[in-house]
């Protein structure tokens, strides 16, 4: 049965449109008649049609203009052509222009009924497959980026308000914990994502080489010169440069910078002509840049030029919920990529891997799962097959564990601290004894606290700096 539809019927003879238009609305049809193609223009802008059905000889118009401009102005609206002049070639260009189909003078009804059925049913496929489009398009970027954490999601809603902006965004975080993915999710997100995605590591260069790379040069600028060349600002024109380890920068380098994120205007090395660009910048840093300020190592001005959109990535210690999520995740990359039959790590084993700081992160995580899963003889992972400095075994030597309470010890591996205050120093060991006493006494603070020989004001304020204070994380965490 033929589904109503809305539809402008274009034709200047005025009687047989009026004829088709009642014979159309007798079928549950909505139709608006049009007898010129200004009118028909005008018409669909005041509301939408499912379809528009046009002869191609509209008096001193041409049929062949509304297809186009249907087209154009209003693609969600299909068209279907329809003449008594028709040849071959007339079909093929009206399907160029535009038109779903075309059908010859004298009508049958039931091949015209079939020809609005069609449209009908090809709108509602290319309705599906925007709004499918569209789903996919929401977590374009973020496929890899996985994680429960409430900070993390904030995160990933405060990518999809700056996505589009112009302005320039800072991510901060310790290493490994993903700034990079940060970026090019950024990027991916955004109307830039058709442009090139550049990622520069601003620390692995000399100043020289560094501006070579960033801005071009032309020949003879320096030794071995010997044509022009662009840089990363010219190549991620339209697109996105991203800056990792900004801090590193010199104060000339520095100031250079500051100048082409204000004005998107530069210089290549060794030349005068100026170059104006479109590139989006992001940049990233491990380090307190606010320090970095006040000491006088990071230029002010250039700080706030910066720090438009400030985005700090938690580390994993303060996230330790996600740990089974990536452990999962990772563990299938691993064995599909070794072609190994992995089920997984058994209990004892995931609870070292939460109880571990990782000073290396993310990264850390990733290197020590795919290390058990290409290590391992057995298709269930246990804590043999984690590395010593998360178990405490290193070789024949076992340190001591911590004491936690008569029923709760907890290992924390000896890690490098030099240049390290000792408050920070202590944070892993501190962590680790109290997560382990949290969850032997199943998450109780008062039952915590005195086993630990604290009151629970000092067990509150050491859980928010050390990141314990999520509750969804006892509910993660194979207490």
């Amino acid at each position: 049965m033929t589904r109503s539809a809305s539809i402008l019927l274009v034709d200047d003879d005025y009687h047989l449109a009026e004829s088709m238009a009642l014979w159309l609305r007798e079928m549950s049809h909505v139709v608006v008649v049009a007898g010129t193609l200004d009118e028909a223009k005008t018409a669909l802008k005041k509301q939408t049609f499912d379809l528009v059905i046009t002869d191609l000889r509209l008096g001193n118009d041409d049929g062949f203009d509304l297809i186009t401009h249907t087209r154009k102005r209003f693609p969600e609206t299909s068209v279907l052509v329809i003449t008594g002049y028709a040849t071959p070639n007339t079909a093929i260009e009206a399907v160029r222009a535009g038109a779903y189909d075309l059908l010859t003078k004298p009508l049958i009804d039931e091949e015209l009924t079939l020809a609005i059925d069609r449209s009908i049913q090809q709108r509602k496929i290319a309705s599906e497959n925007d709004a499918l489009r569209k789903q996919l398009d929401r977590r374009s970027g973020m496929e890899n980026i996985l994680s429960h954490d409430y900070r993390m999601l904030k995160i990933f809603d405060v990518v999809d308000s700056i996505a589009d902006a112009r302005a320039s965004v800072l991510i901060t975080g310790e290493n490994g914990t993903g700034k990079s993915m940060v970026a090019r999710a950024i990027h991916t997100r955004s109307a830039r994502r058709g442009g090139a995605f550049i990622e520069v590591a601003c620390g692995a260069l000399p100043d020289t080489l560094l501006e070579s790379e960033l801005f071009g040069h032309v020949a003879g600028a320096f030794t071995g010169a010997v044509g022009d060349r662009p840089g990363k600002f010219q190549l991620a024109d339209g697109g996105t440069l991203f800056l990792d380890e900004i801090a590193t920068a010199t104060p000339a380098m520095q100031v250079k910078l500051l100048r082409v994120l204000q004005e998107f205007q530069f210089e290549p090395l060794g030349g005068s002509e100026t170059h104006s660009v479109d590139t989006r910048v992001i940049l990233a840093t491990n380090e307190d840049l606010s320090k970095a300020v006040t000491s006088g190592a990071f230029r002010q001005d250039l700080y706030y030029r910066v720090n438009v959109v400030n985005i700090v990535i938690p580390p994993l210690r303060e996230r330790v919920g996600d740990i089974p999520l990536l452990v999962e995740h990772f563990l299938r990359e691993a064995a599909d990529a070794s072609d190994r039959n992995i089920l997984g790590f058994d209990r004892e084993a995931m609870t070292v891997l939460q109880s571990y700081a990782w000073p290396g992160n993310v990264r850390q995580l990733e290197n020590v799962v795919e290390r058990a899963v290409l290590l391992s003889r057995n298709s269930t992972l246990t804590k043999d097959d984690l590395p010593p400095e998360l178990t405490g075994q290193m070789g024949d030597v076992s340190f001591a564990a911590y004491s936690v309470d008569s029923s709760a010890t907890a290992t924390h591996s000896f890690e490098d601290v030099s240049g390290k205050t000792l408050r920070d120093a202590l944070e892993g060991p501190e962590r680790t004894i109290i997560l382990q006493s949290l969850r032997n006494h199943h998450w109780n603070r008062a039952a915590t606290a005195e086993a630990l020989d604290i009151n629970r004001t000092t067990l509150y304020k050491k859980m928010k700096r050390l990141g314990l204070d999520d509750p969804r994380l006892q509910y993660s965490s194979n207490s």
